[in-house]
């Protein structure tokens, strides 16, 4: 049974696509801070032959990754596709931007990221291929006053994912972008965050976690680079 390793999964899009790979036939391996509901999640999916492994883990906090990812890695399931979903967002302009918030927003979308890739990466390698999908925004691709370190994280990952994937092709891994436009998910409830737009017209999780398996289920042949989901309602 092919597995999966999601990070942010206790909530949003995180948790949508544990249900929706759950469904699809994935083992999971889960990781979130929110250490409660990441165990409501678990005990829901964890049923019938299908195993699920959690790690309680706070992803701004770089010194911990390491260690408790080769423990999560260590229970027996070795993942073919990574989702690289957890983030942050932050509302202000940049010459008023405090460091620790921007050093806090860099770690989570960028380093996190380039953290768990080199944690995962051996593994990959040793099985010869598998899959890193990062979620990415359209953000990455466009300057927005008050969203200015959130476009420059996402920009980032960007350029991370096209490197990593030049880099690791030749090992079988395949590394693609999930773009999306705004997603209707607890991000707009943070502290950190100060929108106005209409929620009602954001795009849905599950059409995200959708979109994230259909790049996942791609053949080993191929892969979609990047996929981007936007609203309808244009631009948010």
């Amino acid at each position: 049974m092919p597995a999966v390793l999601i990070t942010g999964a206790s909530r949003g899009i995180g948790a949508a696509a544990a249900r929706r790979f759950a469904q699809a036939g994935f083992d999971l391996l889960l990781v979130a801070r929110a250490s409660t509901a990441l165990e409501e999640l678990a005990s829901d999916l964890g049923t019938g032959e299908r195993r699920v492994e959690t790690a309680g883990l706070d992803l701004t906090a770089p010194a911990g990754i390491g260690p408790a990812l080769e423990d999560l890695l260590s229970r027996g399931l070795e993942p073919q596709v990574v989702i690289n979903n957890a983030g942050m967002a932050y509302t202000g302009a940049l010459a008023e931007m405090p460091l620790e918030r921007w050093q806090q927003l860099m770690q989570l979308n960028l380093t996190a990221v380039f953290q768990i890739c080199q944690a995962v990466l051996p593994l990959l390698r040793r099985r010869g291929g598998g899959h890193i999908i990062n979620v990415s925004s359209h953000a990455a691709h466009q300057a927005f006053p008050d969203w200015g370190a959130y476009c420059v994280s996402k920009a980032a990952l960007v350029s991370l994912s096209r490197c990593l994937a030049a880099e690791e092709r030749s090992h079988g891994i395949r590394v693609s972008t999930l773009t999306l436009g705004a997603v209707n998910t607890p991000l707009w409830d943070s502290e950190t965050v100060h929108s106005s737009f209409d929620r009602r017209a954001m795009l849905d999780p599950e059409r995200a976690s959708e979109a994230l398996l259909y790049l996942a289920q791609q053949p080993a042949t191929q892969v979609v680079e990047d996929l981007t989901l936007m609203p309808a309602a244009g631009a948010l």
